[in-house]
Order: C-alpha cells, then sequence, then structure tokens
C-alpha cells in the first residue's frame, strides 16, 4: 500500500471538509436554488390557469410548461425569439415586463438575507458575506440553467447572448443588495467605491459622511418618483380620452372571459413600461413604434399596422402636437423644482446641524450632480422598458435611453439649479427689524414689593345699601341680629331677652332664674369679669323657639365666627361644652 493510497478520502469526507471550511454555504446554495424554484412555480401556476380556461388552446401541457419557462426568462431582461412566423425568420421579442421583474429580485434579496444571516439566534455570528453571496448566486444558476435549456425547445426559445448576461446580472445585483441588508447596510464598500473616481466633497454629497444617502442621492430618487409619477398620470388621462379604443382593443384581440383576462394581466405587467414610454414623451424625446415612427409633443409620425392592444390605444394622433400634447412639459418642470427644493432645503445647514452653509457654487454643483444621477437613472429604465417587437420596422420599439438621459439631464439640470439656488436666498435672507411702537405717555414702574393693582372701573349704577323699608316683612318670618354693635349690654346682659329681639320679631319672657341663671357655667362669673368675655347672644331658630337645637347650619356658622375667637381661648379641649344653645326661658348652661 502507497502513502497516495493510504491518504485517499471518501466523498463524504469531502464534503465534511468543504463544509466545515466554508460554513454557511449549504444553506446559501439551497436558498438560491429555492428562489428560482418559488419565481419559475409563480409563472407556470398562472400560465396552466390561463391555459386550462383558454377556449381554443394552441398546444397541449408542454407547450403551457415551455411558455412559462420562457416567460420566467423574459422577466430577468433577456430576449425571445418566436419561431412561428409567416415568413420563417424567428422574430425577437425583446420587451421585458417590468412588474415581472420585481418578482425574482425580490425572492433573491430575501434568500441572501437569510442565508448571512444564518440559522442561529441574534447572538451567533453573521455567516460570511462573500460565502452568503456566492451560494444564492450558485444555487440560482442551477436552476436557471436547465430552465433555459428546457425552454430552447417551445415556440418561444431564448437568446442566448441577452439571457447569458441579464439572468446572472440580477442574480448578483440582488443577492448583493440582501447580503448588505444583513449585515445593517454599512456604508464602507459604497465609500470605498466612490472614494476610487470621485473626489470627497462630491462623495459626500451622493452617501453622507454618516453613510445615508446625500443631498444629492435624495433630490435624484425625489426627480425620479416625480417623473415615473407624472408619466403615469400622462397614461391614466389619455386612456380615458381614447377611452372607446381601448375598450374595442379588447374585444378585437380576444373573445371570452378567459382571452380579456389573459390580456388585462399582460396590460398590467406593462404599466410600468407605458409609464417610463409616458415620462420620455413629457421629456421631449417621446418613443418609437418603430424604425421610422417617432412620437413626440411636437409631432408624432404615422405609426405603421400595429396590433389592437389596449396600451397602445393611448397613443397620442399622428400630427403635429397642439396645445394639449405641450403641457406635458409640466411634468419634468415640476420633477426640476423638486429635485432644486431638495437640494436647497440643505444649503443653510449643509445637511448636518453643526456644518457650515453651502456657497452658491455648491449649491448649483449639487443641483447639477443630483440631475446627472436622475438622468442615469431614467437612462436605465428606458433600457429595460423598450426592446425589439419584431423584425424590419418593428426592431426598434420604445424609448432610446440615451435620448432621455439627455433630455432629463438638460430639463433638471436648469429647473433644478435656478430652484436651488432661489431657496438657498429665501432660508439665508435677514428677518425683518420689529415695527417700532408709537410714542406714548411712559408707565410708571411698579413699586419694589408691591402689587401692580388695575384701576377699577366706575359703576354705571352705584350701590344702594338696603334700608328698613327694603327687608321682608312676611308673616312668620322673623329677623334676628347677631350682629350687636353695643358690647356694654353684652357685657351686663341688663334688661330682658327683649333686647336681643328686634322690634317685628317676637318678644319672649325671661326665665325665673333671671339672666344670671342661664350664663354659661364656665367659665366662672370673677373668671369672665377679669377677662372682659362678652356672653353670647341666645340662639333661637327661625320658627321662633330656642334651644339646643343645631338644625341651621347658617346660624352655627356665624356663632363660630364671631364668638368662635373670643371663647377659643378659654374653653379647654376637654371641657368644651358640647352645645351652645339657648332655651326658651334663657341660655342653655352648658
Amino acid at each position: 500500500m502507497t502513502q497516495t493510497t493510504a491518504r485517499r478520502s471518501t466523498p463524504d469526507a469531502l464534503l465534511t471538509r468543504v463544509r466545515d471550511r466554508s460554513p454557511g454555504m449549504g444553506a446559501a446554495l439551497l436558498g438560491g436554488a429555492l428562489a428560482a424554484v418559488l419565481g419559475l412555480a409563480a409563472l407556470t401556476v398562472l400560465v396552466t390557469l390561463l391555459w386550462i380556461s383558454s377556449p381554443y388552446p394552441d398546444s397541449g401541457p408542454g407547450g403551457a410548461l415551455h411558455v412559462a419557462a420562457s416567460v420566467w426568462l423574459l422577466a430577468h431582461g433577456g430576449e425571445l425569439l418566436r419561431t412561428d412566423t409567416l415568413t420563417g425568420v424567428p422574430a425577437p421579442i425583446g420587451v421585458p415586463p417590468l412588474l415581472l421583474l420585481a418578482l425574482p429580485v425580490w425572492l433573491l434579496r430575501r434568500a441572501a438575507r437569510d442565508a448571512a444571516d444564518g440559522e442561529a439566534g441574534d447572538e451567533a455570528p453573521l455567516v460570511p458575506g462573500r460565502t452568503a453571496w456566492s451560494g444564492v448566486v450558485l444555487g440560482y444558476l442551477a436552476v436557471a440553467a436547465p430552465t433555459a435549456l428546457y425552454a430552447a425547445g417551445g415556440a418561444l426559445r431564448p437568446a442566448w447572448p441577452s439571457t447569458a448576461v441579464s439572468v446572472p446580472l440580477v442574480a448578483v445585483a440582488a443577492a448583493g443588495a440582501g447580503v448588505w441588508t444583513a449585515y445593517g447596510r454599512p456604508s464602507g464598500p459604497w465609500e470605498r467605491g466612490l472614494g476610487a473616481v470621485l473626489p470627497r466633497g462630491v462623495r459626500h454629497l451622493i452617501l453622507g459622511p454618516d453613510g445615508r444617502p446625500g443631498a444629492a442621492a435624495r433630490a435624484a430618487a425625489a426627480g425620479t418618483a416625480v417623473l415615473t409619477g407624472g408619466g403615469a398620470l400622462l397614461l391614466a388621462l389619455s386612456l380615458v380620452r381614447h377611452g372607446g379604443e381601448t375598450r374595442g382593443a379588447f374585444v378585437r384581440l380576444t373573445e371570452g372571459w378567459s382571452g380579456w383576462l389573459t390580456v388585462l394581466l399582460l396590460c398590467l405587467t406593462l404599466l410600468p413600461n407605458a409609464a417610463v414610454w409616458a415620462a420620455a414623451y413629457a421629456l421631449g424625446p417621446g418613443f418609437l413604434l418603430g424604425t421610422d415612427a417617432t412620437v413626440t409633443p411636437l409631432a408624432a409620425a404615422p405609426t405603421p399596422l400595429l396590433p389592437p392592444f389596449p396600451l397602445l390605444a393611448a397613443v397620442p394622433d399622428a400630427g403635429a402636437g397642439t396645445v394639449v400634447n405641450w403641457a406635458a412639459a409640466v411634468v419634468p418642470v415640476t420633477a426640476g423644482a423638486v429635485v432644486g427644493w431638495c437640494v436647497g432645503r440643505v444649503t443653510t445647514t449643509g445637511g448636518h446641524p453643526d456644518a457650515a452653509a453651502w456657497t452658491a457654487g455648491r449649491t448649483a454643483g449639487a443641483a447639477v450632480l443630483a440631475a446627472g444621477l436622475c438622468a442615469g437613472l431614467l437612462s436605465a429604465l428606458a433600457a429595460l422598458a423598450g426592446g425589439p417587437m419584431g423584425v424590419a420596422q418593428l426592431s426598434r420599439f420604445g424609448p432610446v435611453w440615451w435620448q432621455v438621459g439627455a433630455a432629463t439631464l438638460a430639463w433638471l439640470g436648469l429647473v433644478a439649479t435656478a430652484t436651488s439656488l432661489a431657496v438657498r436666498a429665501w432660508r439665508r435672507r435677514t428677518p425683518a427689524a420689529p415695527a417700532r411702537p408709537l410714542p406714548g405717555p411712559p408707565r410708571p414702574a411698579p413699586a419694589t414689593g408691591r402689587r401692580l393693582r388695575l384701576p377699577v372701573p366706575p359703576r354705571w349704577f352705584p350701590r344702594r345699601r338696603p334700608t328698613g323699608d327694603d327687608l321682608p316683612t312676611t308673616p312668620g318670618d322673623t329677623l334676628y341680629d347677631f350682629l350687636p354693635s353695643d358690647r356694654a349690654p353684652l357685657a351686663g346682659l341688663g334688661g330682658s331677652y327683649d333686647d336681643f329681639v328686634p322690634s317685628g320679631g317676637r318678644s319672649r319672657e325671661p326665665s325665673q332664674d333671671g339672666p344670671a341663671a342661664s350664663r354659661p357655667s364656665r367659665p366662672d362669673d370673677e373668671d369672665r369679669d377679669a377677662l372682659d368675655v362678652p356672653t353670647p347672644p341666645p340662639f333661637v331658630s327661625s320658627a321662633g323657639s330656642a334651644g339646643g337645637s343645631r338644625s341651621d347650619d347658617v346660624y352655627d356658622d356665624v356663632y363660630d365666627d364671631v364668638y368662635g375667637d373670643v371663647y377659643g381661648d378659654v374653653f379647654s379641649d376637654d371641657s368644651q361644652p358640647s352645645g351652645r344653645g339657648l332655651s326658651a326661658d334663657g341660655p342653655a348652661s352648658a
């Protein structure tokens, strides 16, 4: 036995060694393959349902599966070749539905993010980014390759050059975005890439120092959104204006609800493409409906014989443009104003509270850079939204990407620069001085330590004190004066109890014991005389009977307010009498 034979490893040992050296590679491969299978299965189910509901299917189940595989490749941006033509020459189909492109991108991004996170908990380290990214891409391409080979046997065959470029490109970009998201969206890779080609000042306009998108990048994103949204609005208005032709296209193209549903789903997947076409129309270059048919706001050339498709019914009529067509220029003007406002609002702080204000040159440069970034995004969308739809005249279909980019840069560069400088000047304006008050008599300052009192307004009707004539004299009501002004009769308690009763009230007879016997027993007479404490008046109820009843709370309160301060110092807490009422014969002894 030789040394080489003794060290030969089994296949299981090799797989274990690869797994140990590259942790997470197996899960990444499986995640990429699963993303491709899910996207392919979703389109297969949709195409199969439409084939089943079709009253006149052209092929069997095999043909439906071939079409589903071809549509899946078309969703990645690859071109297809239609072989069943009248001339026998394959006709290319290179307009990918942009709505279908969102499906593989979302699945790939999610698979790469999950592969980088791993199956462990939150405290476990992440899988290396290169391992997760390469595993997802390889797993996805492992399913895409046999799918392309299978689709080559159908009526819609993939064009190999475009398929070999578009499918890996989508997989690489979407998987990279997923790994970048799993690592918390770090700005290091972007800074290194931008630092190699851009100076620091320009780089921070695209990517801020804190890792967030810079002012120019945010403005470009806002401008792109306004342009595409404005294009969608123009498309809707044109479809409403050509409503009759749009409805007639459904009837002429197919019959039955299943055919109408198929056409409607196809129109929905092509709506983003039509919005980009309308944005290109508003910018000025327009779009092509053949090699010699250009549609712009200024003029629309006669188009060749087009199929009765509902979205094509929204194409403006041939001839010179009118004011209605020229009104589409509102879209790029609005987009330029939005870009300029996004740039101008950060000029006073530089996008950071502690940063210095921008100069006019830097503000204009940021606006032009934002316009350039927006032009790049619109050029990419225009390139994806168009393509060939046949041979000869239909070889060029849709907007021309470089024309759209140049028009975007021209429109947004001018409008955004002017708007940003205007916003900068407005935010840096000097606030006007407040108006000086009119001269008037000086107001005296309030004295220190005293309270400022407002003047009391004069009374229009002077207050009149009530007299005896104003008092009520209703029979049965008796008025009693509990606040005598003279303390001498109270101190001596001279006279009868009629002295304490007003002339209008009922008189009462004193008791047999005299007024002295009705005095309180505490304190003693000598002590009270020494303290010169007045004797309280009798407590008489409103009904005319005196006694120890305390049914009337009002009289109790008056009694406490008048005599509480005097007797409160004499009576102690333990010797306080329980009642202060007086009987009918005189004061009740406590």
